[in-house]
C-alpha cells in the first residue's frame, strides 16, 4: 500500500519544481502534496516520518532553488482556503502560513494598520517570512510577531510565543516545525502616509536591485557580522559575472538573475564562485540565505 493511500486527491507524483518556484528552474518534486486542512497536513506529515522519507515545505517559492535533478521526497505545498486565510481583530492579525506577504502589507495599510510598510519589496509568504524571520534594512518581521501555530516535530499543533521562536538575524527556532498561522500585533496610523513609505521603499529598491519581475530570489547570502554581502562580492570584481545562463546583477552583486537559458547548476555554480572569490579576498566564509534543495 502506498504511505498517501487514501489521499490520492491531493497528491501527484513526478511534479515540475520550476512550476513553483521565483527562479523558474528546477526539476521535479517525486511526490507534492497540498493538503486542504491542518489534519490532512497532520496526517499525511505522520505517514511521511513513518516512511522515512525526505520532505520539504512550499510556500510561494520565493528564497528557494531547486536542483535541476528534482528533489527525492515530498514536498507539501500549503495553499487553499484554510492556509491563505487572513482575519483582523483591531490591531491584531491573524494570517494563515500561506497568505500572500506583499497582499496582507497592502491590505493591512488599507485599515489602517501600520509598521509593515517597510517590508516592501519581499514577496513570499507570511509562513515563509516569519520561519526565516524575513527582513531588510528597515527591520525584521520578528518584531510584529506575537505568536505563531505551529505543526511539531511530534505532529503535535502548539501554539509559540515570539520569545520562544527565537527571533535573531535571518534565524528562527522552527526547524523542525511547520507553520500553520501567525498572529501579528501592528499599530493603527495613517495608513495612506504608510502606503507612500511602501511606495518610497520600492522605489528605492528598485533604484539598486533588480526589478521584481525578474526571476531570482532575492538575496543570495546573508550578511556576514564584518560588512554587508553585497559590498563583499562588489569588491571581489563578481557583479555581471556569468555561468551560463545566470548572472550576478549589476545592481546589486548579492542578487543572481536566472535567464531564459538558465539552469538551477548556473545558479549553484556562482553561488560557489562567488563564495570562493570572497573567501580569497577577505577569508570571509559567506552563508547562503537562500533555500537549496
Amino acid at each position: 500500500m502506498s504511505w498517501f493511500s487514501g489521499f490520492e486527491k491531493i497528491v501527484r507524483t513526478d511534479v515540475p519544481l520550476r512550476e513553483y518556484t521565483w527562479y523558474q528552474l528546477g526539476g521535479p518534486a517525486r511526490w507534492f502534496c497540498e493538503p486542504r486542512d491542518e489534519d490532512e497536513l497532520a496526517t499525511l506529515l505522520e505517514r511521511i516520518r513513518r516512511s522515512d522519507i525526505p520532505w520539504r515545505i512550499l510556500g510561494g517559492g520565493a528564497n528557494i532553488i531547486a536542483r535541476d535533478r528534482g528533489f527525492d521526497g515530498v514536498v507539501i505545498h500549503l495553499c487553499g482556503p484554510v492556509f491563505e486565510r487572513v482575519e483582523f481583530d483591531r490591531e491584531i492579525v491573524r494570517a494563515g502560513a500561506g497568505a500572500d506577504f506583499p497582499t496582507l502589507i497592502k491590505v493591512a495599510l488599507k485599515r489602517n494598520l501600520v509598521g509593515l510598510e517597510v517590508f516592501a519589496g519581499i514577496p513570499g509568504t507570511i509562513g515563509g517570512a516569519v520561519r526565516m524571520n524575513a527582513g531588510g534594512r528597515y527591520g525584521e518581521i520578528g518584531r510584529f510577531v506575537q505568536d505563531a501555530r505551529l505543526l511539531d516535530s511530534s505532529g503535535q499543533i502548539v501554539t509559540c510565543s515570539a520569545s520562544a521562536i527565537g527571533f535573531a538575524y535571518r534565524h528562527t527556532n522552527l526547524e523542525d516545525c511547520i507553520v500553520l498561522g501567525v498572529t501579528l500585533k501592528l499599530a493603527r496610523g495613517d495608513g495612506a502616509q504608510a502606503m507612500q513609505r511602501y511606495r518610497e521603499i520600492l522605489t528605492e529598491k528598485q533604484g539598486d536591485q533588480p526589478p521584481l519581475a525578474a526571476r531570482s530570489a532575492g538575496s543570495i547570502f546573508k550578511n556576514p557580522t564584518e560588512q554587508p554581502a553585497g559590498r563583499l562580492l562588489d569588491q571581489a570584481g563578481l557583479k555581471g559575472v556569468r555561468i551560463g545562463g545566470a548572472e550576478i546583477s549589476t545592481r546589486h552583486a548579492n542578487f543572481i538573475v536566472a535567464y531564459d537559458d538558465a539552469t538551477a547548476d548556473d545558479v549553484l555554480n556562482l553561488i560557489e564562485l562567488a563564495k570562493e572569490r570572497v573567501r580569497q579576498a577577505t577569508g570571509i566564509e559567506l552563508e547562503p540565505e537562500v533555500d537549496i534543495w
